[in-house]
């Protein structure tokens, strides 16, 4: 890699499971992490939903997706689909 070529891998990345695919192109991701009670000494989960861009519409709800940030896309849309690490298991 050349000097003035800028890698992609320097971007903030998270890992989410997909909550929602209903617009078209977008996708609902939600990403889970834990932080410990400052009295208590438990751990919580908190969880926050991210929209991203999905070009190819490639992600169905339950897939466990890698996004990075990526410039604004629309008014909520800052982050983009990287892959789908995990597939959501299909019950018929």
């Amino acid at each position: 890699m050349t000097d003035n070529q800028v890698s992609t891998d320097a971007r903030q990345t998270l890992i989410g499971r997909v909550v929602s695919t209903k617009m078209d192109k977008t996708v609902v991701v939600e990403v889970q992490r834990t932080i410990m009670h400052k009295l208590y000494q438990r751990y919580l989960r908190r969880s926050k939903k991210y929209h991203a861009h999905d070009e190819a519409n490639a992600c169905n709800v339950g897939d466990e997706v890698l996004i990075m940030a990526c410039r604004p896309l629309s008014k909520t849309k800052r982050w983009r689909v990287r892959e789908v690490l995990k597939q959501a298991e299909v019950v018929s």
